[in-house]
């Protein structure tokens, strides 16, 4: 009995978090080298995959979809913390850095991880099977969120350039977040069996045996050190972020880059969170988890990139150019297509990761 304890408190996810809070009280306001940086980093991307690991933790304990949503929440909560950590620092450079990461974020998950999903689901299983009713309610979220922000700013009059006006911006931020609590109320109140995972007959799947449910007191710790571990991103983050800035300068990339490495960096772990589920054919998991994020990272990150330009100086960029405009209206094109049959191959798989290979490529050469 007295092992258990002592083997918990010395596995890495619950030790990193307290490193990662050690680390930035020491290092927190001052001029660090190299060397500092690199550990910084390191325990950074730690602190990142135990924060998703104790985000598993209590999903399992609250069970579906319930978990995706807990996941979805905690990534976007450290995307959310690094955006506006990084504007508050950048200036004029970084106006456009929610827009670049938001966008990143949508990308990544309705292509990457949406593509990756169906592509190992459907190579392990045959197909990958899911329920179209709900994947196709949150697809349509997306879209519309993704068109109301992003899209919206390049052709509005009222303020110069890709901005919003203060009244649009109000009006975008409040949408969000309605749009988002809809979606909620419909994960898990509404319609909560739309967003299941299936058998291969169509019958919902309500109970899981793959492992057994954690206690609520070890769901609780791990809670506990969700938040420290989040504490520790944010705060790490702030360190290296004039590393990330100064390499993306030094190798003549595009600002936009920052942006992406942002957001590979804060869904690298829920993108291995998706391919666990996709290999047990679990792909329904996976979408909500793909989709979940794109909604949170617009539905929480416009209202909060809107409050905080009150204190921020400078503009706030969120229209996107013609290119990226093209990109996600094939996005949502294809995937659509994607959901409406409620299953996929290999096929829809390697498309949507093809599109994701070309939003990447242009990110380097626009």
């Amino acid at each position: 009995m007295v092992s258990r304890p002592r083997a918990f408190l010395t596995q890495w996810t619950t030790v990193t978090p307290v490193v990662a809070v050690v680390l930035l009280v020491i290092t927190w306001g001052r001029d660090l080298p190299g060397a500092v940086v690199a550990l910084l980093t390191v325990v950074l991307a730690a602190s990142v995959l135990s924060a998703v690991h104790h985000a598993e933790v209590v999903a399992h304990r609250v069970g579906e979809p319930f978990g995706s949503l807990v996941l979805a929440v905690a990534v976007t909560v450290i995307e959310v913390a690094l955006i506006v950590t990084l504007m508050a620092d950048g200036g004029d450079k970084s106006a456009s850095l929610a827009r670049d990461t938001v966008f990143a974020a949508v990308m990544i998950t309705c292509n990457g991880v949406v593509g990756l999903s169906l592509l190992v689901g459907s190579l392990r299983h045959g197909t990958a099977v899911f329920n179209p009713e709900g994947t196709g309610a949150a697809l349509a979220t997306v879209a519309t969120l993704a068109t109301l922000s992003l899209v919206l700013p390049t052709f509005t009059t009222s303020a110069p350039g890709l901005e919003f006006s203060t009244v649009q911006l109000t009006f975008a931020a409040l949408s969000s977040l309605v749009l988002y609590a809809l979606f909620i109320a419909t994960l898990t109140v509404r319609h909560r069996d739309y967003f299941l995972p299936i058998t291969r007959q169509g019958q919902v799947i309500t109970v899981e045996t793959h492992a057994d449910v954690p206690s609520v007191r070890t769901a609780l710790v791990s809670l506990g050190l969700l938040a420290l571990a989040l504490i520790g991103v944010v705060g790490l983050a702030k360190g290296v972020s004039p590393t990330i800035e100064d390499g993306v300068a030094a190798a003549g990339l595009h600002h936009a880059v920052v942006g992406v490495i942002i957001a590979l960096l804060v869904l690298l772990p829920e993108t291995i969170a998706a391919l666990r589920s996709a290999r047990r054919d679990r792909v329904q998991t996976s979408l909500n988890l793909a989709l979940g994020s794109a909604m949170a990272s617009i539905g929480l990150t416009i209202p909060a990139v809107a409050l905080a330009s009150v204190w921020l100086s400078g503009p706030l960029v969120l229209g996107l150019g013609s290119t990226h405009m093209v990109l996600l209206a094939l996005t949502v094109v294809v995937a659509s297509l994607t959901v409406v049959p409620g299953r996929a191959t290999p096929l829809q798989g390697g498309v949507h990761l093809v599109l994701f290979a070309a939003y990447l490529e242009l990110a380097v050469n626009p």
